[in-house]
């Protein structure tokens, strides 16, 4: 595939590892796009995602969204595609966004052959589009593209090779890359740690340009309730942009203090919260791919909606004494 070069635009991807993100710092970055995680499987929505939707877009960034794949039958694919309608629905739909919705889909837990795959691929990008009105993206690895037929070419590739020297590799889907995500441990001012870097094949312009007629609303005023028509007594009065914060029950606005006691308490909160439902950890992947594959059809455990960290140490060290295998 094509190299990267210079003049491309650039853009970062993001979930609730990210944290508190300042999007404005993000912005005055140079990152001018962003794909954020809204959901996985049937029932996980990111906790993070209208926050970082909306701070986004406040921002001025292109936003996009991304659901992580898990099905391994076309009913599960289907479910899982009304799963991620339903949840963009919450920010006024995908056509609210100015790039697409994206299907990621860069492990094989059923153990499905390749046939299987792109039958279940498929079925989750058809209903995806039916439900939204807009063509998704495709997102995989390097490697785990070459799994992919032809008939799934029409749709734009979002690559992952982390490489300085090397071009991702020409799949019989795709000769070219959309986006390439060539790193995950990017720095980017606004960010604390690490984040994933990706670069548009073109400029900013020419992203937009794009995707215009796929999400013909790129800018809504309220992200959060689109229909919302700002002072219904005069239609010419935009929404104020910058509401005032609701008081709680008590009826008076928290104080400075109150306020920094709430977040630290959220926070604290949100830390545990994703210790308990975690994302499978690189390093746990092969540990729970041999477990889901060991019975497909009656899988031993299921992680829509993420594992505790203690719960893939276990299955790692499971997986390392060979109890799945047959």
């Amino acid at each position: 595939m094509q190299n990267r070069t210079q003049g491309n635009t650039q853009g970062i991807d993001v979930s609730r590892y990210q944290g508190n993100i300042d999007w404005a710092k993000v912005k005055a970055s140079g990152m001018t796009f962003v794909f954020i995680k809204a959901t996985e499987g049937r029932t996980y929505i990111d906790p993070n995602f209208q926050k970082n939707v909306n701070g986004a877009l406040t921002a001025g960034m292109m936003v996009g969204t991304y659901h992580f794949f898990r099905g391994t039958t076309v009913e599960i694919a289907r479910a899982e595609a009304a799963h991620y309608a339903n949840t963009l629905n919450q920010i006024g739909g995908a056509k609210a966004l100015q790039l697409p919705p994206v299907m990621d889909y860069e492990n094989n837990p059923g153990n499905l052959s390749k046939a299987q795959m792109n039958t279940v691929a498929k079925a989750f990008l058809t209903e995806l589009q039916r439900l939204t009105g807009v063509k998704p993206i495709i997102y995989t690895g390097n490697s785990f593209a070459s799994n992919f037929d032809a008939s799934l070419g029409s749709y734009d590739l979002w690559v992952a090779r982390y490489s300085t020297t090397r071009v991702p590799d020409a799949q019989p889907a795709w000769k070219r890359w959309t986006f390439w995500q060539y790193t995950d441990s990017g720095k980017v001012n606004g960010i604390s740690g690490n984040v994933d870097m990706n670069e548009f094949e073109g400029t900013a312009a020419q992203l937009r340009a794009r995707y215009a007629a796929a999400t013909p609303n790129p800018s809504p005023t309220n992200p959060t309730n689109p229909t919302n028509p700002g002072n219904p007594s005069n239609p010419t009065t935009p929404p104020n942009p910058n509401p005032p914060t609701v008081p709680p029950k008590g009826g008076e606005p928290m104080t400075a203090e109150e306020k920094a006691a709430f977040d630290a308490l959220k926070a604290q909160v949100d830390r545990l919260q994703a210790r308990q439902q975690m994302e499978v950890p690189v390093w746990a992947k092969a540990a729970v791919d041999a477990a889901l594959a060991y019975d497909a059809k009656n899988p031993l455990f299921s992680i829509d909606n993420g594992a505790s960290y203690d719960f893939y140490r276990f299955i790692t060290v499971m997986h390392r004494r060979g109890l799945f295998k047959k």
